[in-house]
């Protein structure tokens, strides 16, 4: 069994790592552009190099999935693998906004088994075990259980025409800390139509699905992980009353993102 307490500790100290360089805790931080339109900073690389060393030593068996690092197909021969994305919501962090959390899940045969997000800019700890439940701070967490689509809150700034009929709740950039959010009762839905990263999405699914929130991809199917293609097309998490309506009112901006 793996040392849950360690596991802890070990993401508890990932976060501080990535606090102590964040610009809202007066700190300065380098940060560039791996690509136009994709923001990448010094925090994201400290935190990647000291979560594969940790993580690794906690679990030597276990593959290794990041987004800053080199994707290594050996990860596919295992069945244990991490899933790690070291800041997301970095365009919050290099802003000195507090919407930006480290991610991290252990997949066991392509599902979320543990899942754990470390929000120190918002003094917040996420923790999920399957079928164990899910806890923030420690106290546990019950999702969402809105019955109808019309009036849902959604964290987002804005809303289109065709979603007027809902409703806006703070949007933190990190889009695990969004999903998250269902788990708290805090939104009611969460719905991106694009194409996005495992690493993205494991960990804060996890803690959703325990709180008793339906999770699925944008066509309302389940989510696989360690995939070759480490992608996933879109991710839909709601209470589940309004899951099928959710999938339904988002079916034709899926099919026009193909």
């Amino acid at each position: 069994m793996i040392d849950s307490q360690r596991l802890e500790s070990i993401v508890s100290e990932a976060g501080r790592i990535a606090y102590d360089l964040w610009p809202g805790a007066g700190n300065d931080l380098n940060a560039w552009e791996k690509k136009p339109g994709d923001p990448v900073c010094e925090a994201d690389l400290a935190v990647d190099a000291f979560l594969k060393r940790e993580l690794g030593a906690l679990l030597p068996s276990a593959g290794w999935l990041s987004e800053e690092t080199a994707d290594d197909p050996a990860r596919l021969d295992n069945d244990l693998i991490w899933l790690v994305d070291p800041v997301d919501g970095t365009r919050d962090f290099i802003r000195g906004r507090t919407g930006w959390a480290v991610s991290v899940a252990l997949i066991s045969g392509g599902r979320p088994l543990i899942g754990t997000l470390c929000a120190p800019a918002r003094k917040e700890t996420w923790q999920a075990v399957a079928g164990q439940g899910a806890y923030r701070n420690g106290d546990r967490l019950a999702a969402s259980t809105r019955q109808e689509f019309a009036g849902s809150r959604v964290p987002a700034h804005v809303l289109s025409k065709a979603d007027a009929d809902l409703v806006t709740v703070d949007q933190p950039n990190s889009i695990a800390l969004r999903i998250a959010m269902v788990a708290a009762d805090e939104a009611d839905l969460v719905a991106t139509v694009r194409w996005g990263f495992e690493w993205d999405i494991a960990a804060a699914g996890l803690i959703a699905r325990e709180a008793g929130a339906a999770v699925s991809d944008a066509f309302g199917k389940k989510l696989d992980y360690n995939k070759r293609d480490p992608r996933a097309f879109g991710i839909l998490a709601s209470a589940p009353g309004i899951h099928a309506a959710a999938v339904a009112r988002i079916a034709t901006r899926v099919a026009a993102a193909q």
